[in-house]
């Protein structure tokens, strides 16, 4: 069945009607430049609150192995999500479950993905100036040709009115929506979310 995470959450509220709505995992934003961004002792205190079948995802840029591992441990994570430059050779160090994301242009050669040692990863569109929560789409039919290489989140500009689209396109592992649900960066738009795990949800029923 499709998965759904919701990234960039700042506030338990948000976390709540995520989860209720049917969230299988909720990404927390470590990255200080992001509009996003939420403290780990803040993230720990919304982590704390949510059952254990809610899986809680950190998303790193460029961060020290070190730094990653505090913050997993200090915020309670269940996995971290790597979404910078971040090398084969780093992610390989690295001892704690980790998602590689990938910024996806129109150069980009899905064969990357064969050189990290992760069996989920995140496609999401390329943007020059930020690490993702654009709000920009890229080329689904990259991110369908990348699924051979294991479960394949789909990021990068979804919304309730595209989603759908999407998902058949790619028919992806999981769904990850961001800004497509916000009424202002980190803050989430209660009727944009209902709306997307109503469309979700009636997709689920029917697959």
């Amino acid at each position: 069945m499709l998965k759904v995470k919701i990234c960039g959450i700042t506030n338990a509220e948000d976390a709540k009607l995520a989860m209720d709505l049917g969230a299988d995992a909720l990404g927390f934003i470590f990255y200080e430049k992001s509009p996003r961004y939420i403290n780990p002792i803040k993230a720990g205190a919304i982590i704390e609150s949510l059952p254990a079948f809610i899986q809680k995802i950190g998303v790193f840029v460029n961060s020290e192995i070190e730094s990653v591992y505090q913050i997993f441990n200090e915020a309670g994570l269940s996995y971290t999500q790597m979404h910078g430059d971040e090398s084969p050779d780093y992610c390989a160090e690295l001892s704690v479950p980790y998602i590689k994301a990938f910024r996806v242009n129109t150069g980009f050669e899905t064969k990357l993905v064969s050189k990290f040692n992760c069996n989920t990863f995140l496609m999401d569109a390329y943007s020059k100036h930020f690490y993702g929560g654009t709000g920009e789409t890229f080329n689904w039919d990259l991110a369908a040709r990348a699924k051979k290489y294991g479960n394949l989140i789909l990021a990068g500009g979804l919304n309730p009115k595209n989603v759908l689209e999407a998902i058949s396109i790619v028919q992806p592992y999981a769904v990850d929506i961001s800004s497509g649900v916000e009424v202002s960066p980190g803050k989430k738009d209660e009727q944009k979310m209902r709306l997307l795990f109503k469309k979700i949800n009636e997709f689920r029923l029917k697959s």
